[in-house]
């Protein structure tokens, strides 16, 4: 990743990240936030769910967008905010596909508008993101 200007970033600047979300990374979000609903951290509870098994945290799934954002407008860009909505559960094993694109852009304040669609390795859209940022001079 660069350090990019203002003037650099264009809409329709895109970026693609993929993970596979693994035991692993749910324990150690887990252990960062202290969420340890047993629908995250317990087998024998979550398999009778809904989920029928154990789902990847919400918020471990919309991190995954970071890379983008960053990927797209380039080093020091700061994510002002961000915008979720949480389409299907993300099980653990599924690899998560972040495509985002550059939608908008301000010139006043260099802030930018970033939508990102996360989907799953059958093509079912897990979340949908919509972020704020700015790109300081």
């Amino acid at each position: 990743m660069i350090k990019k200007n203002f003037k650099d970033i264009k809409i329709g600047d895109k970026s693609v990240f993929e993970k596979t979300i693994t035991e692993a990374d749910v324990f150690a979000f887990a252990g960062i936030c202290g969420d340890f609903n047993p629908l995250h951290v317990s087998e024998k509870f979550a398999k009778n769910s809904m989920f029928k098994g154990r789902i990847a945290h919400g918020l471990l799934v919309a991190a995954l967008i970071d890379y983008t954002l960053t990927d797209i407008v380039g080093l020091g860009g700061i994510h002002i905010s961000q915008l979720c909505r949480f389409k299907a559960p993300v099980k653990i094993g599924d690899t998560i596909t972040v495509e985002s694109e550059l939608v908008g852009k301000g010139e006043e304040k260099n802030r930018f508008k970033i939508n990102s669609t996360l989907k799953n390795q059958d093509g079912v859209v897990v979340l949908i993101g919509e972020a704020e940022g700015m790109l300081p001079d």
